[in-house]
């Protein structure tokens, strides 16, 4: 056991009938508590055409304090810029939204889809309905390793300074590129034993230097780079990558991040991909530092909205909410896009003590 249970709350939003900004799905949201205390959801609104928009909502509870349903307010972001949109649509998706302390402002990295690719972008706020794009994150190569013409997603953002790896306090991004030949689709192809290659199937951390000064905030590039974890477990022997923002406990910054496996159709020799959930655990101090990872999923696609969707048998975690405001701040809300077509939310409770298991890489780097 992974000493982590996830304990589904339930569906809290699916495409509206009628909207035709919904018409393909709504997943994978992004979350944060605004200045009023509110819980805000920003989900990835899909029209027609796999056109993608990002909404905002504010999410209603039950008297216990469970997510129950959400009040649509209207868009967040919609394709505008050139790196958002492409021939045939465009795209804002899969957002992820950090109060980050420093800055006094809330930022977003969001997915931008142009004909170029995915790649990531930013945008700023003071007051999570406003949003001023700050473009596309830019990336310095490291060690021989290019960064900035490659397909890029599921990032996300400390709330705090962290030091790199020279010590200086930066702004610290989370993210996993997509290398060619990387993608769970490409190594699936790969033997049941397969070699890793761990510079280019790894989640990043990457640096950027952060001014406090009160000119308007910009992100500068991304200079400093450190490799963080490649598929280690079964579970997620094809991909692994980003998943709901870091996050302070007291076991130090926590992520849920997707991992990608195969899984064997019923009455057939075909397999199919599942997208599930794990926990990762940095050191509070020196984040560089694996403290705990997931031997085995918190969270796997077993609902029928789950396994049947857009795309079937997935859970993909993307927001997460400490629930200080029940006064139990080692109980987490995780919101997660249920088969790319509608959202969840499940229950995780901190347990006192975490296993000591925290590999990086695999041995010999074989998974």
């Amino acid at each position: 056991m992974s000493g982590f249970k996830l304990q589904r709350l339930g569906m809290i939003m699916e495409p509206e009938p009628g909207n035709p900004h919904e018409v393909e799905g709504v997943l994978n949201p992004g979350v944060v508590r605004g200045p009023d205390g509110e819980l805000y959801l920003f989900p990835r609104l899909v029209a027609k055409g796999n056109y993608s928009r990002i909404g905002i909502a504010r999410v209603r509870f039950n008297e216990a304090g469970d997510p129950t349903g959400v009040d649509r307010l209207g868009i967040a972001l919609e394709p505008e810029a050139d790196y958002e949109l492409r021939p045939a649509g465009g795209g804002c998706e899969d957002p992820r939204v950090t109060f980050v302390g420093p800055l006094q402002r809330y930022l977003m990295t969001y997915t931008a889809w142009s004909s170029h690719g995915p790649r990531i972008a930013l945008a700023i706020s003071e007051d999570i309905f406003h949003w001023r794009r700050l473009g596309l994150a830019t990336f310095a190569s490291a060690d021989g390793i290019e960064f900035g013409d490659v397909d890029d997603k599921d990032a996300s953002l400390f709330p705090a300074v962290i030091p790199d790896p020279s010590g200086q306090p930066e702004l610290a991004l989370l993210h996993r590129p997509l290398f060619p030949g990387t993608r769970p689709e490409e190594t699936a192809c790969s033997p049941a034993t397969r070699e890793v290659d761990i510079d280019r199937e790894s989640i990043w951390i990457s640096y950027c230097q952060m001014t406090l000064d009160r000119k308007p905030f910009h992100a500068g590039k991304f200079t400093f780079h450190h490799r963080l974890a490649s598929p280690v477990a079964p579970w997620e022997r094809l991909k692994i990558g980003g998943g709901t923002p870091p996050i302070l406990t007291k076991h130090g910054w926590l992520i849920v991040y997707h991992g990608v496996s195969e899984i064997e159709q019923p009455d057939s020799n075909r397999h199919m991909l599942r997208y599930a959930a794990g926990v990762m655990i940095f050191s509070k101090e020196h984040p560089l530092v694996i403290s705990y990872r997931s031997p085995e999923p918190v969270l796997t696609p077993t609902l029928p909205q789950e396994r049947d969707g857009t795309v079937d048998n997935v859970v993909f975690p993307t927001g997460i909410d400490r629930r200080d405001d029940l006064g139990t701040p080692n109980r987490f809300d995780v919101y997660y896009g249920m088969a790319d077509n509608r959202i969840g939310v499940a229950r995780l409770d901190l347990p006192e003590e975490i296993p000591a298991r925290a590999v990086a890489d695999a041995p010999e780097a074989k998974v």
